[in-house]
């Protein structure tokens, strides 16, 4: 059996930053695990710009910044292994791990999972029609297209304006394909504004808000796709069906967080963010198993995936040397009207100010946000714009609460 103080699974831009951030605030017994040929997980077939614009104000590809973080673990010499794959956690902290040398046993003092997440497919959404071949997720095909250098092919439609989907959709008209148009359920994109601009506004591919795929047909190989409109209950509206003859259909319809292992530890998961539940310090509900990134929620940014898997590190760091972090005194935090989700679901009272990150369900204009103690208002900020697609956060004093419940909720002015 291998012993280490800390043990990080996934070797992407969470689990390098945690490592990292651990490792700066004092602990050397480290160990990432990877279950790639290579670290930096899904950044190195994420071949556009745009990454370390708020960490170095400079424009990377994703494959350089994890080359950048990937560069900073060798530089501390923490300990890394590839094409490792972690088969199971167990409550004592051991973990069992296929590798190149077999089968092997690994015990932690903690864990962080860093394990990132999973595309929806096309039988989560449930979409009607044949089964041919050129059905797929976004990501799958910018895994073919970058790394293995298959065009998955010429005549493109996209379902869901994801910040992926939309992504590939200039990526497949760089390589020559021609991308028909983006179909999204919602009334509002869930992709990030620059993406709106930069991916589908500057090539003029049109976006159908409020449509879904209707019907699938094609018998080896897709050959048309049915769009249509749907109203707010996300019912079909008669007659509004469009055709398409394509061959190709690319599902950006969400992600969610992987975390197999957490679930079948019996660690306590969200019900909106399919993440684990945790603490301020990113505990999970089993004592010193952490976690992360993108397998802890889907993140904007990677470089906010960055500062939290550094955050992470350092209060593990903290949890080795201590042997606890929890909190006697702490406030239980919770959505409310027009939040979709809150991030930690508690906080502890002698930290004196939390930091709490949240997303709403839909776009305001001018609303304002209400921290609410006991019923009561705590805090309140005007917010100009709110969007599903960007983390809000918000801080606020605690140090002269007691024991209670806080409330986030967004108010239309």
């Amino acid at each position: 059996m291998l012993n280490y103080d800390l043990v990080i699974i996934g070797g992407g831009s969470a689990g390098i930053a945690s490592a990292i951030g651990a490792y700066d605030n004092g602990l050397r017994s480290i160990l990432v695990l990877e279950k790639e040929a290579y670290l930096g997980g899904i950044l190195n077939q994420c071949i556009h710009n745009g990454f370390g614009l708020h960490l170095f104000n400079e424009e990377l590809s994703g494959p350089e910044y994890a080359e950048r973080f990937a560069n900073e673990l060798i530089k501390r010499n923490i300990e890394y292994r590839l094409e490792t794959m972690v088969l199971k956690i167990n409550k004592d902290l051991t973990m069992v791990c296929s590798s190149v040398n077999g089968c092997e046993i690994i015990k932690a003092k903690a864990i962080i999972c860093a394990t990132g997440c999973t595309e929806r497919t096309r039988g989560a959404i449930a979409t009607q029609g044949d089964r041919p071949s050129g059905v797929m997720t976004a990501g799958l095909a910018q895994r073919y297209l970058n790394i293995e250098g298959y065009l998955v092919g010429k005549k493109v439609f996209i379902l869901g304006s994801g910040d992926i989907g939309l992504i590939m959709a200039r990526r497949m008209t760089l390589e020559g394909a021609k991308v028909l148009g983006v179909a999204e359920l919602m009334p509002y994109s869930n992709g990030l504004s620059r993406n709106i601009v930069q991916c589908l506004q500057d090539f003029n591919i049109p976006l159908y808000l409020s449509h879904t795929v209707k019907r699938i047909i094609g018998k080896n190989r897709l050959e048309k796709i049915v769009i249509c409109e749907v109203d707010n209950k996300n019912n079909f509206v008669l007659n509004t069906e469009k055709e398409f003859e394509v061959d190709t259909l690319l599902l950006s319809v969400g992600l969610i967080p992987n975390n197999p292992l957490l679930a079948n530890l019996g660690v306590k998961m969200h019900p909106r963010t399919k993440g684990p539940i945790v603490d301020d310090n990113y505990e999970t509900s089993v004592p010193g198993i952490f976690a992360c990134g993108n397998g802890l929620h889907v993140h904007d940014l990677v470089d906010f995936v960055t500062n939290e898997g550094i955050y992470v590190g350092k209060k593990v760091s903290e949890y080795i040397k201590n042997g606890k972090l929890a909190s006697e005194k702490y406030v239980t935090i919770e959505a409310g009207n027009g939040i979709s989700y809150v991030l930690p679901s508690k906080f502890a009272i002698d930290k004196g100010v939390a930091e709490i990150k949240f997303r709403v369900t839909k776009p305001h204009q001018k609303s304002h946000i209400n921290v609410i103690y006991n019923g009561e208002i705590l805090k309140s900020i005007k917010k100009q714009y709110l969007l599903p697609a960007e983390m809000e956060d918000i801080k606020f004093d605690i140090s002269k609460l007691d024991c209670g419940n806080i409330v986030l909720e967004v108010i239309d002015d």
